[in-house]
């Protein structure tokens, strides 16, 4: 990656266009920026959650998590690079194996709550999901836009944070969680009747 900013508001966005990688300029709607605003939205929620008690390993998990989602930033920022590698996905599907084999198994689908920690990791869960559309409907409108590896890893990644969310539920760190929030279904009350 050649440019790196030297100074933060330069006008050239006033147009309504802004400046990919490769220095070429398109309109702050294109697919490709919001794509890039999504995955940066995702990584910024991410900063919220680190801003919050975590067990060590998932705190080490999602700084890592960080930088590859700078990667996939990078690698939307500029068409054709290849900046993402497929070991990030591997280590998504290790994480996911790993932290899911902790876990109760689901009886009934369950409410983003639980401990501050929960409820945010919730939030980028939403997040990485909105990303990955970006990127699915950049892909749709042009094949070779974007490489496998963003979507699996978004895709990925939007799995574990459900995860990490049921996670960090159960190290109840801030003492308000303990268990996952199941939603009150129909079946569930008839079930306890």
């Amino acid at each position: 990656m050649g440019h790196r900013l030297t100074q933060i508001s330069t006008r050239t966005g006033d147009d309504g266009t802004t400046g990919l990688g490769d220095g070429t300029r398109v309109p702050k709607d294109h697919l490709r920026i919001s794509a890039m605003g999504d995955v940066d939205e995702l990584n910024s929620q991410l900063g919220v959650l680190l801003a919050e008690p975590l067990p060590d390993e998932v705190r080490e998990l999602l700084v890592v998590v960080q930088h590859e989602l700078f990667n996939l930033g990078g690698e939307l920022c500029i068409p054709g690079y290849t900046l993402l590698k497929d070991e990030a996905v591997l280590r998504l599907d290790e994480a996911l194996a790993t932290h899911n084999a902790t876990l109760p198994r689901l009886e009934e689908f369950i409410l983003p709550a639980g401990t501050r920690s929960a409820a945010l990791a919730h939030v980028a869960r939403t997040i990485a999901r909105r990303a990955e559309r970006a990127v699915v409907t950049l892909t749709a409108q042009d094949p070779s836009a974007v490489n496998a590896a963003p979507r699996q890893y978004l895709n990925r990644l939007s799995d574990l944070l459900f995860v990490l969310a049921r996670v960090l539920n159960r190290a109840n760190l801030d003492g308000l969680g303990g268990d996952d929030v199941y939603w009150r279904s129909e079946r569930l009350l008839r079930n306890a009747e």
